[in-house]
């Protein structure tokens, strides 16, 4: 185990931390049941199991299929599988129409990510690399283009758009971005091996940031399976990871993207951090499979060792093992049993858990799933149980093991002392993946706010029904999440957000007056907006290449300030907050207003 450097008032913070730790600095998720990564922890922490049980007329597949006796009608739905809002990103909707939906969601995610971990794109100048996982398949059955001879920039610009090769590149480009950008096809193991290679980039100073990730819409959407024994897919269409009467799992979609850092520029930069990832390891079982597409255990063991073995860590420090848990018997005791050689003998427990009782079997994304839940599992210091799980498969043999299945939800207070989560996926075609992270290192102590000083806090989107959801989401969280500082929320609202036409801002010097000056009912003398601002004459401000500054910090110049934003002219928010210790905190996302895009012929 690698103790954790001493702080050094001397050195820079970037220097205090293991220079091989990434810090996860973002996060975004849609996964069936949750639109959100914090409705998806709750429907966690509650026992919810997010897979639907279809009406017959809901499938969409050929009919010999739905009255098979072996069809199962249940599938994990996305509910914004087919939308998107195209206009936040400057796309056409013929263009919009032309990309495959999972382009469509993780060009979304990706942008969610990067808001969530409080960083503008616009107002980037550093490399940014785009690493995600998608399906193949998706787009050729998304209405494939036809096979042109003509190669001019219509027929360029419709396989960009469609080619799950371009998901990368097209977020890159349509977020305004330079950096690297590579989509990974390693199947149901994609996810993991996107994080792998960003965090490679970033510590080979390849790329400055990066967001890593993956996108799986299952089409015909919604569909359920057919049954075969000995196969992963369920009998009843419930997964139940780790149980006797398992009988595989369901099939479902989702997108998941996290932004990364490494930790010490992160701790520097004053960004949150939700986990850490300590170490990360791919291999291939190759000629060596059990069976083409089972688990080796050897290899699989190897794998998880490694990711451990990188970090510096012991097996007796990782206190949850989030397995790929497929919820039949023998995949589960192969996984299992690789994973009890990887920890070795030990004294210590280790939870050991499976998301895919909640959510189904997302493919290149289901390792995603995994991840985000030990992130927040790390973040809120809970162990989220196990559903479905209600008879332990005794072949496993999980006394002999370091496991202990976690049947409940309870507090996370490991015996080491430090929390620490390792989540295996496995692909077909003998891909292996280990993901090792660690819980953030405690925030340094910090001076209290300053009471009663004038702030400025603002606000923008493309259109005014935006604008008032930003507020109304805005509100809510300031009212659910009492710890957040006024002087950190500011900060992230004027610094982290992509500056729009329709304009809010008030100048606030209490939480409980931003939250009143948010509410629909606040009166225009705490709050200015782009409908309503008084006129404000550009030429009083003193100005940096960057836009125009306040003339002076108190309320009355802030305020001057605001009116000038909200009409349009551009504000140096670095120079605004030039000396300041705010940090980045995670916020309300911007509120897409997705519409249906669908193509069905060219």
């Amino acid at each position: 185990m690698t103790d954790r450097p001493q702080q050094d008032p001397a050195r820079a913070p970037e220097q205090d931390y293991d220079p091989g730790d990434v810090a996860v600095i973002g996060m975004s998720l849609r996964a069936p049941g949750a639109r959100t990564k914090e409705e998806f922890w709750d429907n966690l922490v509650h026992g919810r199991e997010s897979v639907s049980f279809l009406a017959k007329d809901d499938i969409h597949v050929d009919e010999t299929l739905i009255h098979s006796p072996f069809y199962v009608r249940a599938c994990g739905l996305l509910d914004t599988y087919d939308r998107f809002d195209p206009s936040v990103f400057g796309i056409s909707d013929r263009m919009a129409a032309a990309m495959t939906p999972e382009n469509r969601l993780f060009l979304e995610s990706a942008w969610e990510t990067l808001e969530d971990g409080g960083y503008d794109p616009d107002r980037l100048t550093a490399e940014v690399g785009v690493y995600g996982a998608n399906n193949p398949q998706t787009a050729a059955l998304y209405s494939s283009p036809p096979d042109r001879v003509s190669v001019g920039p219509e027929a360029i610009e419709a396989s960009l758009a469609w080619s799950p090769d371009t998901m990368t590149s097209n977020a890159l480009y349509y977020l305004g971005l330079t950096g690297e950008a590579v989509t990974v096809a390693a199947v149901c193991a994609g996810f993991h091996y996107a994080v792998h290679l960003a965090c490679q980039s970033l510590l080979l100073g390849q790329t400055d940031l990066a967001i890593a990730g993956g996108a799986m819409v299952r089409l015909p959407h919604p569909r359920g399976h057919l049954w075969e024994e000995n196969r992963v897919l369920s009998r009843d269409g419930h997964c139940r990871p780790f149980d006797a009467r398992g009988t595989g799992t369901s099939l479902s979609s989702g997108v998941v993207t996290v932004l990364l850092k490494p930790l010490g520029r992160a701790v520097a930069d004053r960004d949150h951090v939700y986990a850490v990832v300590k170490g990360s390891a791919v291999n291939n079982n190759g000629v060596s499979a059990m069976a083409y597409g089972l688990a080796q255990p050897e290899r699989l063991s190897a794998c998880i060792a490694a990711a451990m073995e990188v970090g510096g860590v012991t097996p007796d420090t990782v206190s949850l093992y989030e397995a790929n848990g497929l919820g039949l018997p023998v995949t589960d005791e192969l996984e299992v049993h690789a994973a009890a050689m990887a920890f070795g003998k030990q004294t210590a427990t280790t939870s050991i858990g499976g998301v895919k009782g909640n959510v189904g079997h997302g493919g290149v994304v289901s390792g995603g799933f995994g991840a985000i839940k030990a992130a927040l599992a790390l973040h809120h210091r809970t162990l989220p149980a196990t559903i479905n799980l209600t008879e332990v498969n005794p072949d496993l043999d999980l006394p002999g093991t370091p496991f202990v299945p976690q049947l409940e939800s309870a507090g996370w207070e490991p015996a080491a002392g430090i929390r620490r989560a390792g989540i295996t996926s496995i692909g077909g075609g003998g891909y292996n993946a280990h993901l090792l992270l660690e819980e953030a290192p405690a925030p340094a102590p910090r001076a209290p706010e300053e009471p009663g000083r004038p702030r400025l806090a603002t606000l923008s989107a493309l259109d005014d029904d935006a604008l008032t959801r930003q507020r109304a989401r805005l509100k809510d969280r300031l009212e659910a999440d009492p710890g957040l500082r006024l002087d950190d929320v500011c900060h992230t609202l004027n610094l982290g957000r992509k500056v729009m036409p329709r304009r809010w801002a008030a100048v606030v010097r209490t939480r409980a007056e931003l939250i009143a000056a948010l509410s629909e009912d606040a009166s225009r003398g705490s709050a200015t907006t782009t409908a309503a601002a008084p006129p404000a004459d550009p030429g009083s401000f003193p100005r940096t290449d960057r836009g125009i500054v306040p003339s002076g910090t108190d309320a009355r110049a802030l305020a001057d300030l605001a009116a000038a934003w909200v009409t349009g002219h551009q504000v140096d928010f670095e120079a605004l907050h030039l000396g300041e210790a705010g940090h980045r905190v995670p916020l309300p996302t911007y509120p897409f207003r997705p519409r249906r895009f669908w193509r069905t012929d060219w």
